[in-house]
């Protein structure tokens, strides 16, 4: 598999062990870490990937994916969020992380995004991409572009529905329906392709 390294910054010792026992068994090197301050400080950075907490004491995932960032480029940043985390996650995508996973999260999950971070880290998106983002988004009404924009933002539902004057259900629905029209796989997925089409620069 990769010989990048994979690294694993979380203040949870459990789930730096169940991570690394994944990935290692998927064949990747990974090196784990218990804060912002001791991946920063320790010797040894390959170029690959970082799984970032979000929520961490001391300096949290934001701000490490922004050391990160001004230090080395060859390390794509991939966030690791609680389901309340999402709007921060998806902050961290507008910052530069490669992608965001939700907790718990599954084998496939984890090691597709792990491998998009080693091959794709800082990489700009195509022009071919942007066509065919672009072209997805086309098919969306004003309502779920109003939706998508929103949560683009960072927005929950629920302060999309109050800031629409619509139902966090009917949120729901405009969600379910903004994943099937530009076929995104998740969250994630759907946050990528709206800020390759440039949706995001005008949240």
């Amino acid at each position: 598999m990769s010989a990048s390294t994979v690294h694993i910054v979380d203040d949870d010792e459990a789930i730096r062990d169940s991570v690394r026992a994944l990935l290692e068994g998927a064949g990747f090197k990974c090196a784990c870490y218990a804060s912002a301050a001791a991946f920063l400080a320790a010797a040894d950075r390959a170029a690959g990937c970082a799984l970032v907490d979000v929520r961490m004491p001391d300096m949290d995932g934001l701000s490490l994916l922004r050391e990160i960032s001004a230090r080395y480029a060859g390390i794509g940043v991939v966030v690791m969020t609680g389901f309340a985390d999402v709007p921060l996650a998806v902050k961290a995508m507008r910052e530069g992380a490669v992608d965001f996973v939700e907790k718990p999260v599954g084998r496939e999950t984890l090691i597709d995004a792990v491998q998009r971070a080693v091959a794709k880290a800082r990489s700009a998106v195509s022009d071919d991409g942007k066509r065919e983002a672009l072209t997805r988004f086309q098919r969306l009404t004003e309502r779920e572009r109003e939706v998508l924009v929103l949560l683009i933002g960072g927005d929950a539902n629920k302060v999309v529905a109050h800031k629409l004057g619509i139902s966090p259900r009917t949120v729901e629905i405009h969600r379910g329906r903004l994943m099937e029209k530009t076929q995104a796989k998740n969250l994630a997925d759907l946050v990528r392709m709206a800020l390759a089409a440039g949706i995001g620069d005008r949240a």
